[in-house]
C-alpha cells in the first residue's frame, strides 16, 4: 500500500510522462496546469514540500512542473 506522499509522486510522474510528446518544458507546463486545475490545495502543498525537502523520486518533468506551482 502506498503512502499519500508516494501516491502523489506516482500521480505527478504519470501525468508528466503522459505529456512528454513535446519538450520537457511543454510537459512541465501541461503537468502544472493539470495540477492547478484538478489537485486540491493540500495536494499541491504536499508535493511542493516534497520537492523542497527531497524530490528524489520525481522525474525531471515533474520537478519542473512542481516548480511552476
Amino acid at each position: 500500500m502506498r503512502t499519500a506522499q508516494q501516491q502523489l509522486i506516482h500521480m505527478v510522474n504519470q501525468i508528466a510522462a503522459n505529456n512528454m510528446s513535446g519538450t520537457l518544458e511543454d510537459a512541465a507546463k501541461a503537468t502544472s496546469t493539470h495540477m492547478q486545475k484538478f489537485w486540491a490545495r493540500s495536494m499541491k502543498a504536499d508535493i511542493i514540500e516534497y520537492l523542497n525537502t527531497d524530490g528524489a523520486d520525481l522525474s525531471e518533468a515533474s520537478k519542473a512542473a512542481v516548480k511552476l506551482l
